[in-house]
């Protein structure tokens, strides 16, 4: 949407753009998810969907945004998916070939279709998506990546950050994806329950993923984007519901659970960031931290104590418990970090276990972890790397080094709220 919406020039149409650029992120989700039920294509679904954007934008300076834009935009899919199917069936000359009835005034699909939906195991529009994205033929990064362009309309900026890879990485990557799915002539559908096992660990990835995104976002004016962290909240609860066995899917719910409970006391009144040494706990959700506390402990009766996302969902129990960031036990919260290690090892893991090492034995101890992580290529540009840093040597009085730290972090984050902060951090040194 950035790129469709760049350069719009002040005045009314401008800001009717602008407004559509903001839904078009909430949107386009929905949209994408059922032209892709009614075409049967990715690639169709796309471009069907970015039809109905030029048409908003030619429209709605016009004609005037609608008291339902989200409707309007729905419906306008909607029509143009039915069109197409029309149109291919009318070149094809064989209507009964496709099986679909189509009605403007009704259902989107009746007939052999409505049997189709009728054998849906899923029931959601967005997560049916999310599965029909991930198709097994796809390499499980590649699955991801592309599910969450779809789902959650991020850029491959947003993208390139989640994998802590170059932009030019994702953006080959998801279009080698498409290609895979189009010369494997591999039907946008959904899968039957039997075929949701071999597609579920991309799945969680991804639900995963838009909710990191929501909950610190990668670029904009806003520190997060609850819209997506409610979104992968209701994906989350959905997905526990349709495959209840499911361990992983119990241990991702209670993180995203326990880590939304923070979401009021994690701004200001003016939208200004509160880490988490510094925010009123009294404002942490604690219906939504016992939501997540039992999701959790539903996960470890079914063997999943030791999964990825149970290990992080313990981690956020153990912030939970302390009722003041004094209290924090912060040697249980490092010993989790290790064991997160084994089961799932990785950079960013590497520098959380850093941080809590240095807040349980202080910050002498944590740099030394942290600078060892400087020459990781993968965490070359991530600016919370250098963030910490600054934050270690800051305590140890080496203000002029954390200075440069604070300041390399902000010149890294594509995110306002963000390099704000750091660079209140950078100019904090000076008076040190």
């Amino acid at each position: 949407m950035a790129k469709d919406a760049g350069g719009i020039v002040d005045g009314p149409a401008g800001a009717v753009a602008r407004r559509l650029e903001t839904l078009w992120r909430m949107e386009s989700p929905k949209l994408l998810a059922r032209l892709g039920r009614i075409t049967g294509n990715i690639d169709t679904a796309e471009e069907l969907a970015q039809d109905v954007l030029v048409t908003a934008l030619e429209c709605w300076p016009r004609d005037g945004v609608p008291d339902n834009p989200g409707a309007w935009l729905m419906q306008a899919a909607k029509h143009r998916g039915i069109d197409h199917v029309r149109q291919r069936q009318l070149h094809a000359r064989k209507q009964d070939e496709y099986g679909i009835e189509l009605d403007l005034h009704g259902a989107d699909m009746q007939g052999d279709d409505a049997q189709r939906l009728a054998d849906d195991d899923i029931g959601d529009d967005l997560l049916r998506l999310v599965f029909a994205s991930c198709h097994p033929v796809l390499p499980m990064e590649s699955r991801v990546a592309l599910a969450l362009r779809l789902l959650g309309g991020l850029s491959t900026a947003e993208i390139a950050r989640a994998f802590l890879q170059p932009e030019p990485t994702i953006a080959q990557r998801i279009v080698r994806a498409k290609r895979a799915l189009a010369e494997k002539a591999v039907a946008f559908e959904v899968p039957r329950k039997a075929e949701l096992p071999q597609r579920v660990e991309a799945v969680l990835e991804v639900v995963y993923l838009v909710f990191n995104e929501g909950y610190a976002a990668t670029t904009g004016e806003d520190w997060m984007r609850p819209a997506l962290c409610e979104e992968a909240l209701r994906l989350g609860r959905v997905l526990v519901g349709l495959l209840p066995a499911e361990a992983e899917a119990w241990g991702l719910l209670a993180l995203m659970e326990l880590q939304a409970s923070r979401i009021p006391a994690r701004t200001r009144p003016d939208g200004s960031p509160v880490l988490l040494p510094d925010q009123d706990r009294a404002r942490w959700d604690r219906l939504q931290i016992a939501r997540g506390a039992r999701a959790l402990e539903r996960a470890r009766r079914l063997g999943g104590a030791d999964g990825p996302y149970a290990l992080q969902a313990a981690l956020a129990a153990c912030h939970a418990r302390a009722r003041r960031s004094e209290d924090t036990d912060w040697a249980a919260i490092a010993a989790l970090y290790a064991r997160l290690m084994v089961v799932a090892p990785s950079p960013v893991v590497a520098l959380n276990r850093a941080v809590a090492v240095s807040r349980a034995e202080g910050a002498a101890v944590g740099l030394p972890l942290v600078d060892a992580l400087m020459d990781e290529a993968r965490l070359r540009g991530y600016a919370p790397l250098h963030a910490v840093r600054g934050d270690l040597l800051q305590q140890l009085q080496r203000v002029d080094e954390a200075r440069v730290a604070f300041e390399r972090a902000a010149a890294l984050t594509g995110n306002a709220r963000e390099r704000a902060l750091l660079l209140a951090r950078a100019a904090s040194c000076d008076k040190d």
